[in-house]
């Protein structure tokens, strides 16, 4: 099967322009392509996966990978999906949380040898003149049009800054400025900015003439990937001190059972022969299909020997309620009062919570207990003697637990 092939089959192309010409680049590892990353975080996190997955398939396809580093754009913040503005960021913090990502995308994309290409678009965006961006780029850009772009949407409820109403056309002159330094031919990105990559398609093609080689193809699940990287305790990082490798196995382990397949479809590396036999799978089935993805991409992140550890982990867990390599809380003496914790504020200290409000309903709902006993009364306290030693194992619902320990 030709690569694009099997990632229409794996479900990843949504919508594309020109795709003939896309076919021939992709299949022939004629493609030099880029997906940006705007720096929000120190971290990349499951929201990400999806397109560091895409990129690793086709550079194993022979084609050339661009990482975009948002070192400019992320001075703006990308107003997609969003009901708020984003809080602006330094100029030390976005290059702190770039230098963390470019470590991070070393495991998934080779870039020896000149295989791959690490940019940053601060380069050619923060040396821009206003008047010459008016001047240059501002014809090519309907304002009529650019309001109805689906990422300006919802900003629009409560009242799209001028600030961001630039970010389509900064986006749009990254594609420009790529295929002028470095031949770039081809964009990738999420359903939900088809808008910003139609414009950069159309800069290049407006500046260099219609015959200039520039096309652009979204992903299905890209904006709904950026969903996976939420949970109720917060984001699924792929930084192990974030996010432990257990937790990240525990996250693939517990997905829904709709789910399961369509993510080993889009993120494994499995041959698709095998995981259509999967098609057919349910019941117990399903929990191996389970441990099956969550095995596969813990690996991808964290390497096979903590994919091993965190899959004994969780089955001894399970079984015996027990396990050695279990996340582990460790409290400190500023955590007590009077000598004594009161267990909303140990579920929001575990993590297993992001807030009291979280913590109550799970008490309410009888889905927590300690080492094995539940916890009915929200104003339930332990003391501090309770947590020495091998302290405590703390649980809620079915599937999330932390030992809790001084």
């Amino acid at each position: 099967m030709k690569i694009y092939d099997e990632l229409v089959a794996r479900g990843l192309i949504a919508q594309v322009t020109d795709e003939e010409e896309i076919k021939e680049l992709i299949n022939n590892g004629k493609a030099i392509f880029y997906i940006g990353f705007d720096p929000t975080a120190d971290s990349l996190h499951v929201g990400h996966f999806m397109a560091l997955c895409l990129m690793k398939r086709l550079q194993m396809a022979g084609n050339k990978p661009i990482a975009l580093l948002g070192g400019g754009t992320g001075m703006i913040g990308d107003p997609s999906g969003r009901t708020d503005m984003r809080q602006m960021m330094t100029i030390e913090t976005i290059q702190h949380n770039c230098d963390c990502f470019k470590e991070q995308m070393s495991k998934f994309i080779d870039f020896s040898d000149g295989k791959a290409l690490m940019v940053n678009n601060a380069d050619w965006l923060m040396d821009l003149n206003y008047i010459d961006v008016l001047r240059e780029v501002g014809p090519h850009f309907s304002v009529n049009r650019m309001l109805t772009a689906e990422c300006y949407k919802q900003r629009m409820e409560k009242g799209l800054s001028f600030l961001e109403f630039n970010y389509m056309i900064m986006q749009s002159y990254d594609f420009y400025a790529l295929f002028q330094k470095y031949g770039c031919n081809m964009q990738f990105g999420g359903d939900d900015q088809w808008s910003n990559m139609l414009g950069g398609t159309e800069l290049i093609r407006r500046k260099l003439g219609k015959d200039a080689y520039a096309m652009t193809i979204t992903l299905l699940l890209n904006s709904e990937g950026k969903k996976m990287g939420k949970t109720q305790s917060g984001a699924v990082w792929l930084d192990p001190n974030k996010t432990s490798p257990f937790d990240f196995y525990q996250y693939w382990r517990n997905v829904g059972d709709q789910d399961v397949l369509k993510c080993i479809r889009m993120l494994t590396f499995l041959p698709l022969e095998e995981i259509d036999k999967m098609d057919a799978w349910e019941g117990a089935q399903l929990n191996t299909a389970k441990e099956i993805l969550a095995f596969e991409l813990t690996k991808l992140v964290h390497g096979e020997e903590e994919a091993s550890k965190a899959q004994e982990s969780a089955r001894a867990l399970f079984s015996s309620g027990n396990a050695e390599n279990m996340p582990t809380t460790h409290l400190v003496s500023g955590d007590f009062t009077d000598e004594s914790i009161d267990i909303l504020t140990l579920l929001i200290k575990s993590g297993l919570v992001p807030s009291k409000s979280e913590a109550r309903r799970a008490v309410e709902q009888g889905g927590v207990s300690i080492d094995g006993e539940k916890v009915a009364d929200m104003k339930t306290v332990f003391a501090r003697s309770r947590f020495e030693g091998e302290g405590i194992v703390l649980k809620k619902g079915k599937k999330n637990f932390r030992k809790v320990t001084l």
